[in-house]
């Protein structure tokens, strides 16, 4: 069967003036380079193979363009064996928390607010004497380079301030946000052997008080902890016997004072990040300081165009990669506004209210909260004051055609919409927004600079116009250290390198477009195969998704007399019942829009579907639970009891 393909339209849904990309930093960085080839500023295919041909040059520039703060020793690349012994910036020396402490002046660093309606803020010179105060604190503790913090913390100003004085002094940070139950949080941060935790003991949601010490207790009890550093509400149940201390307390004799920033280099690192841990217990990623930083760097100013100044939010929590992408936002002079809490809390459209308030100029956020918003009927563009924004970025799973149709119908026909696409094995991004291009429905608009991208099918062969492996084929800043406890680096090697000798298979299915923009089609562990056809399952949901009465859907392969067959589970609106019409509705439209192939075998109606608690749907644990297979790590899951209506189907036996 020939591969489904999606026609970019002739007309953009947003195209910059020549006067926007003059003014963007991504032409300002390309203008020397194309200067002195005589390559057009507009063929950013070029200047993106410039920036793979010539890494020391590439390198060299990218040090210097984005004002980085350290030695950058006597190269910015030398080449190993394979991808994971090239060295980057060999000779260099940096402190990320100095680089993103800079200029300490009075203007704001973070605005944070809460579901509560609560808002606090800092300048930059609140925020450097804040961290100074943590680190001296720190230090009295006997804490230097190399030493692990975690952290069980609400999206605040002091999970920000903590994760500085951590940076500031070379040790290691490692987060959960607290509604990572003591199970899940455990899983994760004892594998770090801490020797601080930093928590809220209680947190709110909504309306909705949540006790988080038996997460506390959980770490503690299978960790060596000098001290436990309780923010927020003092209310503590059964921690006396641990060496608990209030954030107040712990700061008290403490005055702010110059920070010696410990500069180290590229292989000392900054933050450990977890798998989803769905397919068993979660592994310990490790990121380079100097790595997020630069690349974080390069993201956001080149490719979001961030500039000193503006109002920069991302919707997240400390559980998620986004939470430390965000923060690097300070290295470019941006004011970080977080939010913490319900966004639909005490009204659908807070963080909305949120956008005109603060006068946000880069909103970040999920492709499912986009979807809520229009589930919601939220229309903005006829109730709010938008002026300032100008870039919405969108991660987490394929942002899909509708919603790029719904932002610039409902929100803002001029505003740059950039879904953007990486993870958490690389705290960083491989595809997304360009100033420089269009943005056509339902594409990511580029592969980033540094960042060799191609599609492969599964021997191996570059291919094009039809979905293939998401592989990166040279070094990279965002490439991590390695995995915790991992001494010979085979585990690792079987994540990222097993698949296609010494080239980075990262586990998304994709689609390169004519227009050299890419269509994510969800995760290659999760494509389905009926027939021997592979098929992406953002196909089918592009489809479902312009069915009114389904609230949302996932969809899964099921093993069946030899072959596969697909099952779709879908969540109905109120009042609505999954009848013979409905289903032939569905299946007409998946028939129609994307081939037969596609259409499911069954149609099964469902309350709720499976979320791991970084808000995206789990289609393994469906796929394993519908085969009677265990979910090795439910702790995973945000709500695994919903799994109950997946199990032992009787639809699924016929």
């Amino acid at each position: 069967m020939p591969a489904r393909q999606y026609p970019t339209k002739e007309k953009p849904l947003w195209r910059p003036t020549h006067a926007q990309k003059e003014q963007s930093a991504l032409w300002q960085f390309a203008s020397q380079f194309c200067k002195q080839t005589g390559i057009s500023l507009d063929d950013y295919d070029a200047i993106h193979a410039w920036s793979i041909a010539e890494p020391e040059e590439f390198y060299t520039s990218l040090w210097e363009f984005l004002g980085i703060i350290g030695e950058k020793g006597h190269c910015a690349y030398m080449p190993g064996s394979d991808l994971k012994s090239a060295h980057f910036y060999p000779g260099a020396r940096l402190n990320y928390a100095e680089n993103l402490l800079d200029n300490p002046d009075d203007s704001d660093a973070i605005i944070a607010h809460r579901d509560d309606g609560s808002r606090r803020s800092l300048t930059r010179r609140q925020l450097y004497d804040e961290v100074s105060r943590l680190v001296q604190a720190l230090q009295h503790e006997g804490l230097s380079r190399g030493d692990r913090v975690v952290a069980v913390l609400t999206n605040d100003l002091e999970a920000i301030i903590a994760y500085l004085a951590v940076s500031a002094i070379g040790a290691v940070w490692s987060s959960c946000s607290p509604d990572f139950g003591p199970s899940a949080a455990g899983d994760r941060l004892c594998q770090v052997k801490p020797t601080i935790l930093l928590a809220n003991a209680c947190y709110r949601y909504g309306d909705k008080d949540v006790d988080v010490n038996p997460t506390i207790k959980a770490i503690a009890e299978n960790s060596q902890l000098k001290r436990i550093v309780i923010v927020g509400e003092t209310f503590t149940q059964g921690l006396s016997e641990y060496p608990v201390i209030h954030w107040d307390d712990y700061l008290s004799p403490w005055q702010p004072a110059e920070i010696t920033f410990t500069r180290l280099p590229y292989d000392a690192p900054l933050a450990i990040l977890f798998s989803s841990g769905t397919t068993g217990k979660p592994k310990c990623i490790v990121h380079s300081a100097m790595g997020l930083l630069i690349q974080h760097k390069k993201e956001h100013v080149l490719h979001c165009d961030l500039k000193s100044g503006e109002r920069f939010f991302y919707f997240t929590t400390c559980g998620w990669m986004m939470w430390n992408w965000q923060i690097s936002g300070l290295a470019s002079g941006a004011t970080l506004v977080t939010y913490d809490g319900n966004p639909f809390h005490p009204a659908p459209d807070r963080l909305l209210q949120l956008i005109e308030g603060e006068k946000i100029n880069v909103f970040g956020t999920s492709a499912k909260y986009i979807s809520s918003c229009e589930s919601a009927d939220l229309t903005p563009v006829a109730t709010h004051d938008f002026s300032s924004l100008r870039l919405v970025l969108s991660t987490g799973s394929p942002l899909l055609p509708a919603n790029f149709e719904y932002i610039y119908k409902r929100w803002k026909e001029n505003v740059h919409l950039a879904s953007i696409s990486g993870g958490t094995d690389i705290c960083g991004c491989f595809l997304g927004g360009n100033p420089l291009l269009p943005v056509h429905s339902g594409e990511l608009q580029s592969a980033f600079l540094g960042m060799d991208i191609d599609t492969l099918d599964d021997a191996g062969n570059s291919i094009s116009g039809r979905p293939g492996e998401l592989v990166c084929r040279n070094a990279h800043l965002s490439i991590p250290l390695g995995f915790l406890e991992d001494s010979d680096g085979s585990t690792f090697h079987d994540a990222y390198f097993q698949k296609f000798s010494d080239i980075w298979a990262h586990g998304d299915f994709v689609e390169k477009t004519p227009v050299g923009g890419y269509v994510i089609h969800g995760r290659s562990d999760t494509t389905l195969n009926p027939g021997g056809v592979r098929i992406g399952t953002a196909e089918i949901y592009r489809q479902v998704e312009h069915i009114s009465e389904i609230e949302d859907s996932i969809v899964v392969g099921q093993d069946w007399k030899g072959d596969q067959r697909i099952i779709l589970f879908v969540c109905l609106q109120d009042t609505v019942e999954l009848d013979e019409k409905l289903i032939d509705r569905i299946k007409t439209a998946i028939r129609t829009d994307a081939s037969p192939r596609h259409v499911p075998a069954k149609i099964i109606a469902v309350n709720e579907l499976p979320r791991t608690r970084s808000g995206k749907i789990s289609e393994i644990a469906v796929r394993n639970t519908i085969h009677g297979q265990a979910i090795k790590n439910t702790y995973a899951l945000a709500n695994p009891d919903c799994l109950a209506e997946y199990t032992n189907l009787r639809a699924l036996q016929s």
